[in-house]
């Protein structure tokens, strides 16, 4: 799962960024809100906010953030007026409020909390700028629909639960085609070859005389 922070405070946002890593998340980090506007169109499970930053305040990108992604999680923190940003944050839609200051270990449980808890009913998975709907079985490039056979999205789904991975082609084989399957074992090759070339920034790299890793996504 991934998660962005918006936070000016150094220290705290380093210190956030590596819990939540040592927790199995994938962070990215803002300082200011220009920062996180360039990414604001990235498909992520949870924004962490700080509502007072030095350049605009946590609730103007809490709704540039829902225009984009209406769905996505957040939580508020603020060291301001504890009682009137809470409030207006939790009517604005937000997920949670921490005030300042706070142990990082209590933010650490409220993210498990909430995500983990709603983990179980999610219907996306997300992965650079795509979003895979586990539901219809498809994968989205915003609004717009990548077409792919079964194989290419049972393929796909394979190798995004499998991050880091080296799969063998014969792993491969079994998973997706089934072990009846008696083709040959280009057909991996090939469709490999296909999601490369449908989903722009698929990093599947090539690991030879082993099979294939799926390493992420190149940053664009």
């Amino acid at each position: 799962m991934r998660i962005n922070i918006i936070e000016d405070e150094k220290s705290l946002n380093f210190l956030m960024a590596k819990y939540l890593e040592d927790e199995g998340y994938k962070v990215q980090s803002f300082l200011n809100g220009a920062e996180a506007r360039e990414h604001m169109r990235e498909l992520v499970d949870l924004w962490v906010i700080d509502i007072m930053l030095p350049d605009t305040n946590g609730f103007s990108l809490f709704k540039e953030i829902k225009r984009y992604h209406p769905d996505v999680y957040t939580i508020f923190i603020s060291a301001r007026n504890q009682d009137i940003d809470r409030v207006a944050g939790l009517e604005m839609g937000c997920d949670d409020y921490i005030p300042k200051p706070f142990m990082v270990r209590e933010l650490i449980i409220k993210v498990n909390r909430l995500l983990r808890r709603n983990g179980e009913q999610r219907s996306t998975l997300l992965f650079g700028r795509y979003q895979l709907d586990l539901r219809r079985r498809q994968v989205r490039d915003g609004q717009e629909v990548i077409v792919l056979s079964s194989n290419e999205y049972e393929l796909l789904l394979y190798l995004l639960n499998n991050e880091n991975a080296v799969l063998s082609r014969e792993n491969i084989l079994d998973h997706v085609w089934g072990m009846d399957y008696y083709g040959t074992d280009r057909v991996v090759d090939d469709t490999i070859r296909r999601l490369r070339k449908k989903i722009d920034g698929l990093k599947i790299k090539t690991i030879y005389g082993q099979g294939y890793c799926y390493e992420g996504m190149e940053e664009r």
